[in-house]
């Protein structure tokens, strides 16, 4: 986007803003449904791994938005910025909930919410970073795990395919699937751990 298209895009913005917060349900909407297949696809599914878990997470994150949608201060590099804090807290909240299958511990997602709280990129810059960063961690990682456990991990996380899909796929049993993808996802956190200690 040039930077003229880019200010234009800004005062658009900043108008929807403005009439959401003096109580215009359509314009925060708008702003929702401009935003909305970002956040999907570049917040919540990179970090909750399933498509079922990454939708909950947006019905969430939109209500809380509606919510505290009044506690928003503009900055000029638009909404994007806030409505992804917001966005990630509430796939704090869904990591801290789940036991098993998750991708990133929540202590990492904690750490992504701090930076994220100064981050003045525009969205589509943060966005191109969101996916690059969770697309190389988690192929980083799976390839330091038995190929086995990664295969799992795909198969059930990844892509969501059912208990029965992802053991005959496997050529396992249900019961022997649910054990692999224990001791995978147990290898996949220790993976990521140690590649997040490499980085610090």
């Amino acid at each position: 986007m040039r930077p003229a298209e880019q200010s234009d895009a800004l005062v658009e913005e900043r108008a929807l803003v403005e009439r959401a917060q003096a109580g215009d349900r359509q314009a925060l909407g708008a702003l929702l449904r401009r935003h909305g297949p970002r956040l999907y696809r570049s917040v919540l599914l990179p970090r909750l791994g399933s498509p079922a878990a990454a939708e909950e997470a947006l019905s969430q994150t939109y209500m809380k938005v509606v919510e505290r949608f009044d506690q928003f201060t503009w900055q000029n590099v638009g909404v994007y910025p806030w409505l992804r804090v917001v966005a990630m807290r509430v796939a704090l909240d869904q990591l801290r909930q789940r036991k098993r299958e998750v991708l990133f511990e929540p202590a990492d997602l904690s750490r992504e919410i701090d930076a994220a709280q100064t981050d003045e990129r525009d969205a589509n810059a943060i966005e191109r970073h969101d996916l690059a960063v969770a697309r190389e961690r988690v192929e980083r990682a799976l390839g330091r795990i038995n190929p086995r456990y990664a295969a799992a991990i795909r198969l059930r996380v990844l892509e969501d395919r059912s208990r029965e899909e992802a053991a005959a796929e496997l050529d396992v049993t249900v019961g022997t699937l649910d054990v692999v993808l224990h001791r995978a996802m147990a290898a996949l956190r220790k993976a990521l751990a140690e590649a997040m200690g490499g980085l610090s």
